[in-house]
């Protein structure tokens, strides 16, 4: 018999309705109410008991069993979860925000959309009394800071303390890690396609065969660390991708673009951005950038707020992170564009208005619009065939939420 399933044959095993009591007592706790009582699973056996959209902030589940269970959309904020087993749960969605996490074991678990802000998943070990001498000795074997195949698709593990974590052949697709510190930490085979790695601490991490298509890396510290046979395809570094010709700078050029807006094709000319990176251009802020061609264009991190792009062509290209909050972006054409974690919020994105009343959609087909902002956002009629919306954040309050009329999706 293995240390952990001595151990687990030890805990005292809690049944669903026991659970729910000791749940509402805590929700009672939070809410400063009479009766109420912080939730205490430590050493505890909850395999699969179901604890989704719970708030059990501050809750101490010190060394708990916990596979399988579901906690979908529940709130674990800085709650102790240290040397806990999630292997196989469910935790899509759920809030870790400065949780404590040493230790514990995420093998098998879905932690899609989780937000792990500033979480602590370093490597811990789970002591228990021994039989002999009463000396500690180890309870879990294999739990330094394990997250072996787990999803961690999208999920803000922004700030997030990851030294030493063993993730082999773990998702972290579309995820955000930016300041994550991930110093020595194995890596294997991961997805990391398309993660939001900015300033994250990579020193000595393993990340052999890795995914890294289309990872920002941009500030990321990497020294010493082992890429071989990764995918490095698309990666966002402090590098330009491209280079302003010598005769015109991208700034002259974008004078030239909104002249030729504000005097109707009068005066100016219009200039095309195709695949061009643009994150040297000082100001586009409020700019006049109608009919606008900047096909596969890296925008990633720019301040475009209120920015005038209607019937602008902006296929595949990258704005993630960018502010475009009250950007008019009616008619765009934004196919297979990339806008994870982009502020949006009270953005148009619905049609565009041509001649004869004729309508232009705003057409954001496969568009990734993953940790996006949406709210107060106009997406009325727009095309939204095979895009990800799945993690963009919609405000609950009506008055707040994306106005989504007629939408194609």
């Amino acid at each position: 018999m293995s240390a952990q399933t001595a151990v687990t044959s030890e805990l005292q095993r809690l049944e669903q309705s026991e659970v729910d009591d000791i749940c509402a007592r805590h929700e009672r706790f939070c809410a400063s109410k009479p009766g109420g009582a912080r939730a205490v699973f430590a050493w505890k056996d909850l395999t699969g008991i179901d604890l989704r959209g719970r708030n059990l902030a501050d809750a101490d589940f010190c060394g708990a069993v916990l596979a399988g269970c579901g906690f979908r959309g529940a709130n674990l904020d800085h709650a102790n979860l240290f040397g806990c087993d999630f292997e196989g749960a469910d935790l899509q969605g759920v809030s870790f925000r400065r949780a404590d996490l040493r230790g514990a074991c995420l093998r098998n678990a879905d932690l899609t959309a989780a937000d792990l802000f500033e979480a602590d998943l370093r490597e811990g070990a789970v002591l228990v009394e021994g039989h002999d001498r009463g000396l500690p000795v180890a309870a879990y074997q294999d739990v330094s800071g394990e997250s072996r195949i787990a999803s961690l698709a999208g999920a803000n593990l922004a700030g997030s303390r990851l030294s030493g974590i063993v993730a082999v052949r773990a998702d972290f697709t579309g995820a955000i890690l930016r300041d994550a510190k991930m110093v020595r930490a194995n890596l294997n085979h991961c997805s990391l396609a398309g993660a939001d790695m900015a300033g994250a601490d990579l020193s000595f991490a393993d990340l052999e065969g890795a995914d890294l298509c289309d990872a920002v890396l941009i500030g990321a510290r990497t020294e010493a660390w082992n890429v071989s046979n990764a995918d490095l395809r698309g990666v966002l570094t402090d590098e330009p991708l491209t280079r302003a010709s010598v005769e015109r700078s991208y700034d002259l050029m974008i004078k030239d673009h909104v002249h030729w807006c504000d005097t109707a094709g009068q005066q100016g000319k219009p200039s095309v951005f195709d695949q061009i990176d643009l994150r040297s251009v000082v100001e586009l802020r409020g700019l006049n950038l109608a009919a606008l061609s900047a096909k596969s264009a890296v925008f990633y991190g720019l301040d475009m707020e209120g920015a005038r792009l209607q019937g602008a062509n902006l296929e595949g290209a990258d704005l993630r992170s960018c502010n475009l909050r009250g950007a008019d972006l009616r008619g765009a054409r934004l196919m297979g564009a990339k806008l994870g974690g982009a502020d949006l919020r009270g953005a148009k994105l619905n049609a565009l208005v041509l001649a004869e009343g004729r309508l232009l959609p705003c057409n954001l087909s496969r568009a990734n619009l993953g940790n996006a902002d949406l709210r107060e956002a106009d997406l009325t009629g727009a095309i939204l065939n095979g895009a990800d919306v799945s993690r963009a954040l919609r405000s609950r309050e009506p008055e707040l939420q994306a106005i989504m009329v007629g939408v194609a999706a």
